[in-house]
Parts: structure tokens; sequence; C-alpha cells
């Protein structure tokens, strides 16, 4: 058994060494890339003009890949420049693909569209301040994805202290939300009726629920859904929770419950639930930070990271994965390959098939939809306008849905004396929020964090607007059937394997994202699809005390030599 264990820790790159990551790029400057790709800074020309202008010569530059008569195609020798693995993307899934092929030297590139590493989990750089898109928390059950952040990062992983609350009707909140805080903000009549809704939902609790709403409702009552859950879910998804599916409820809330809240709180039970961690690691630098030595790691070990190569074509024959085309600053280049691991959205991986994918598959690809977001980050001379983390904005008058402050991150992401917070607006890529001039809605965003006194608007300094497409697949009424219709296509390939968040179209964390990749590319490495990646329930991490990850995952973790949780590996 430990025999077993060993090899699995050592497909997955656990070694004892702690090599030092490589330098980040200098203080202010942007990674923009290609801007077109995972997230596009927008610089308003009053608060930055250098800036703006290197982003407009940036925008134009994707004109001119798309018109230019230079555009080529390179055909290249087979044998001579076959790729091995084509990772596509580098994300938290695609960088933990490549971190297991490196470990044995398997052939490998990884082809990345943006001009850095990370996806939606990267950090931005600008003017000397480091922010996320979002806030991503390193905090995971699954124990081997843990000892390989803290293998490749070493003591730049740090652990930082968990404060967030919730803004509703004037007042914050405590979250996860407690009986204590309920009763003390709401007041003694509406705690009442909450209390009232909630045992009157006790009814329904066994009841099948198919959206959202009636999870929710069922198990929380109607009076504590409608304070806490409908508008900003709202915000979230731009639908209403009667046409989310139950899925993505069960994904996320899980195994925390009012009741159980309430004996947490007065010391009768000891469980410690997800939902009420009181800490979380990060890294110093950023999120970012993460993935850049992710990246480093893998170059030494000899798989390149092809930055700025966006995947435009998929050629293949028979069921099998010949090729692949990208496109870098105007040229165009086929790659042959053994195989091709992606974290590409669904609906843009089917789009790129060579020949195209039958009408029906492509038709579920249209179906798939995705949730966009805009984040402002505002840079401020007030170190601490308020302490937590982030800040959810459940209130119907804020068109912001959360804020985070980076500071309370880690200090050494701001300014001293300073800190830069982000306010994030989610919405659809085009909408009116989409399209808002960068000045005006850096304005919307001190504005509304001065209504609710989160910031003085004097002490902004600066402010950037970052365009996040695709950060979040939806769970609408339609999406079941289309994953499974193209999962089922996409299975008859004998070498192509997707992974992570929007490649199984399934809101992952970046641990579960990780772990997906990580089956995927022992898939390859074994020469086999022993691992059924479409298969693997990760969520289950959140599930009740005796129901663990190793339970709910027995057949893939006993492959593995591991009968129990990964926390006891």
């Amino acid at each position: 058994m430990r025999g077993r264990i060993r090899r699995l820790l050592d497909y997955v790159g656990f070694t004892q060494t702690h090599e030092t990551p490589h330098e980040h790029p200098p203080a202010g400057s942007i990674p923009l890339g290609i801007p077109e790709e995972v997230s596009q800074v927008v610089v308003p020309e009053t608060v930055a003009p250098a800036v703006a202008e290197h982003v407009a010569r940036e925008a134009d530059l994707n004109v001119v890949e798309e018109l230019h008569v230079r555009a080529r195609i390179s055909q290249h020798d087979s044998e001579a420049s076959n790729v091995g693995t084509a990772i596509l993307g580098a994300g938290p899934a695609g960088l933990a693909a490549a971190y297991v092929l490196s470990r044995d030297r398997e052939p490998a590139t990884v082809f990345e569209a943006d001009g850095t590493v990370g996806g939606i989990a990267k950090t931005i750089e600008f003017n000397g301040y480091r922010f996320d898109l979002g806030g991503h928390r390193f905090f995971t059950k699954l124990g081997p994805v843990r000892d390989l952040w803290r293998d490749v990062l070493g003591s730049e992983f740090i652990t930082r202290p968990r404060l967030s609350r919730i803004y509703y009707k004037g007042k914050f909140f405590a979250y996860p939300i407690t009986a204590k805080d309920v009763l003390g903000r709401l007041g003694l009549w509406e705690s009442g009726l909450c209390a009232l809704s909630y045992l009157w939902a006790s009814r329904r609790r066994g009841q099948q629920a198919d959206t959202f709403e009636e999870w929710v409702t069922n198990r929380f009552g109607r009076r504590l859904y409608d304070a806490f859950f409908r508008s900003y879910t709202q915000k979230v998804w731009g639908i209403p929770g009667s046409e989310i599916r139950s899925l993505w409820a069960a994904q996320r809330i899980k195994n925390f419950s009012l009741g159980k809240a309430i004996l947490t709180i007065l010391g009768i039970r000891r469980q410690h639930v997800t939902t009420l961690i009181e800490e979380f690691e990060y890294p110093r630098l950023g999120p970012g930070q993460m993935w850049e030595a992710f990246t480093a790691r893998v170059e030494e070990r000899g798989i390149p990271v092809r930055l700025g190569n966006r995947c435009t074509k998929i050629t293949h024959e028979n069921g099998h994965v010949q090729s692949i085309t990208v496109r870098s600053n105007g040229d165009v280049d086929e790659w042959p390959v053994d195989s091709v691991i992606s974290s590409l959205a669904l609906s843009d991986l089917i789009q790129s098939l060579e020949p195209p994918a039958p009408p029906e598959i492509q038709q579920a690809a249209k179906t798939l939809r995705y949730r966009d977001f805009v984040l402002v980050a505002l840079m401020t001379t007030e170190e601490e306008p308020f302490p937590d983390n982030w800040i959810y904005l459940h209130d119907p008058g804020t068109r912001a849905g959360r804020v985070q402050n980076y500071g309370a991150w880690s200090h050494d992401m701001v300014q001293p004396g300073t800190t830069c917070l982000g306010v994030e607006y989610f919405c659809f890529e085009g909408d009116e929020i989409w399209n808002m001039p960068a000045d005006d809605i850096i304005e919307l965003a001190k504005t509304e964090l001065a209504n609710i006194g989160l910031l003085d608007p004097q002490k902004v300094t600066d402010g950037v607007k970052v365009l996040v497409p695709k950060a979040y697949p939806m769970y609408d009424a339609s999406y079941e059937a289309a994953v499974e219709t193209i999962r089922t296509y996409l299975d008859a390939f004998d070498n192509l394997q997707t992974c992570g968040r929007n490649g199984l179209h399934h809101y992952n964390n970046q641990d579960h994202s990780m772990w997906t990749a990580i089956l995927a590319a022992l898939n390859v490495r074994e020469g086999t699809r022993k691992y059924d990646v479409w298969s693997v329930n990760v969520d289950a991490e959140y599930h009740e005390e005796g129901e663990t990850v190793g339970a709910v995952l027995s057949e893939d973790f006993v492959s593995f030599g591991i009968s129990s949780a990964p926390d006891a590996a």
C-alpha cells in the first residue's frame, strides 16, 4: 500500500526540494498579452495615458492579425516538430497537467492565448499594485493538491486570516450567516419570521428540488432566501434563481445549515464546517505567483509554455487528433500532436474542430452560456477602509456584487500605507456594464462604495477596468443536456481529453480543476483512458462528516492505492 501511495505522489510531483520561483514582471507593468483573451485591461486616459496607449496598440494588433495578408501557415516536418501532448490553456488545470507530464520528461507543450499564465486565477500588475481577478483562496481538502502547492511555492505560501461579511439593507452581516447575527441585525420581529419560515420549510426538506430557488428555500425557508440569496444570486448569474439548476446550490452550499451554524457558535457542535473556516493559505504576491512558479518548474523540466498562442483549429480524423493550429502575432502555425489535453471552454473547443463537429454537437455548444464580469480596481490612500478580505453586496440598489480588499489578502500586494480594492460587476459580454467607458465605471465604483460607507472617494488615487470573459459556466435549464451531448461526442476521441472549469463546464474551484487535469495527464502518461475525468465528483469535499472525498471517489483512489480520503496520504 505504501508503495502504491508513493507512486501516486511521484506521478503528481511531490518532490522534497523547494526551487525559487522565477522573477515577476517589473512593478507597474501590465501583463496584457492578447487583450481579447482571458482578460483585457482598460485604462482611462485621464488616469494613465501611457498605459492606455499601450492597450490601444495591443488591441490594434488583433485587427492586424485578422486582416493583414502576412498571416501564413508554416508547414513542419511531422517527426521533427511533433509537440507530443498539446496542453491548451495555462491556467491551474493546464499547468497541473504539464507538471505531471514533466515529472517523467513526457514530451508536451502548453499553448496559452493570453500574455500571462493563470487564466482567471492570474494576478494583474498595475502601477506597483497586484490584484486578483476576483479573490482566490487556496483552501482544499485534496491533500495531494495542497502538498503540491506547498512544494512549488515553499515559504512564499502564507497563511491569512479570513473575514468576510454581507451588506444587506444598510447593515453588515457576518458571513456565513449566524443566528446570533441575524437576530441582532434584522431585529426580533424579522428574525422570528425567518425562524418560522425555516421551520415551515422543514416539511419540504427531503423533496426533490430542480432549481436553485427550490433547493435553498427547502433548506433555509423563503424568508432567508429572500434576504440572503435572491438578490446576490441574480446579480451573479443575470437570471432569477428559479432558472438556475439546483446542482449549483448543491455544489456550492453543501454542508452548511442554519441549525449547524447555531450549534457551532454555541460550542455544542465541534465539527469544523467547511464554510466556517477562519483562515486560508495564499501566495504572498497573489495567485499569479503560484502559476508563475508552476510555469518555471515545468519549463525547467523541458515543457515550454508558449504565451500569446491561441489555438484556432484542431484537425482530426476517425476520432484521432492529428494536429493543432495556433495563431501568434499574425503568424499561424500547425503542430502535429500525439494527444491533446484541453481546458478551453467547451463551446470554443467544439468550434475549433476540423472537420466540423456534427450539427447537433455544434448546436449543443452554442447552447452553453457563460457569465462574464468586470473588475474595477481602485487604489486608495486609506490603508484599511474595512478589515474584511471581501464583502458580498446583497443590496439591490448597488450594482456591484462583491468587493475585495487586496491589502487584507496580502500586504505585499499593495504599496505601504495604501490598499487596492477590487469592485466586481457581474455581467454579460457586450452589455451596458461591459461596454461602459473606463472613466465612467471607475466613477460608478467609487460612488457605490462611498454610498455604503466602504470608501472615501477623495482618497482614490488611481483606477483600472479589467474585462474577464467566460468567468463562470452557467447552470441554466439547458446546460445539462448540452454537456451530455458534447461529452458523448468527445468520448469517441482516443487522444483528446478536457479538464478544468470551462473544459468540463463545471463550476470548479482551482484545486478541483487541478485534480481533473492530474487525472487527464495520468491517462496520457499511462497510455490509457483509465480515469474518467468527466465523472470525478471532487465537490465531495464539502459533504457531511464521515463521507470523505476518498469514500465518494473510491474507485479512482483505490486505483491510486489510496482507499481513504486524500488527506490520509
